[in-house]
């Protein structure tokens, strides 16, 4: 699988600010919504979340 200029961007936001991430990569919906809630619970689990979508999708 090869990374992409955009991708390379997407994940540094995610370790910088995690729901950025993942509204670059999946837009406003769920994911968003458990990844808010993922990175006020805790900033890590936040970080492995958007990782996690932005490496999937």
């Amino acid at each position: 699988m090869a990374f992409t200029g955009s991708d390379i961007c997407k994940i540094s936001f995610a370790v910088i600010f995690p729901p950025l991430g993942v509204a670059l990569e999946r837009g406003c919906g769920a994911d968003l919504l458990i990844n808010i809630l993922l990175t006020l619970l805790g900033y890590i689990p936040g970080i492995i979340h958007a990782l996690y979508i932005i490496l999937k999708y």
